[in-house]
């Protein structure tokens, strides 16, 4: 299911991710699809596909011309809709909507999600 996950040694952040990527798929019938990225921008967990990393990087840096540094990123065109958040601590959550997903849902949602990641950063081998 989780079709690219971080390389390297298994943390909580990543089991952390992978259960909130499911949950999130779970419950938001408008997600298409979504990523969990750390705050080096390296993806802990995506429901699909490659490239979340260069995306979501692509997508802060147009976001951020305006010279302020973006926490939160909506896109909406007629074939779907990009939700971007970023929390204090630099992880991110990426998701890929149908058209006319409730906006205010969503990144209630994805902040819920990037609460869990940051919330226990510590290596599920060090418990």
């Amino acid at each position: 299911m989780f079709q690219q996950m971080a390389d390297g040694p298994v943390t909580s952040a990543a089991v952390g991710a992978e259960r909130a990527v499911q949950r999130l798929l779970d419950t938001s019938m408008d997600l298409r699809s979504v990523a969990l990225l750390g705050p080096g921008g390296e993806v802990l967990a995506a429901s699909s596909g490659k490239g979340w990393s260069e995306r979501a990087r692509e997508l802060w840096d147009a976001a951020g011309e305006t010279g302020d540094e973006p926490v939160q990123v909506h896109v909406a065109t007629d074939g779907g809709e990009v939700f971007a958040l970023r929390s204090v601590a630099g992880s991110s959550a990426i998701a890929v909507t149908h058209r006319f997903a409730l906006a205010s849902l969503m990144f209630c949602d994805l902040r819920a999600a990037l609460r869990g990641l940051d919330a226990d950063p510590e290596p599920a081998a060090h418990r």
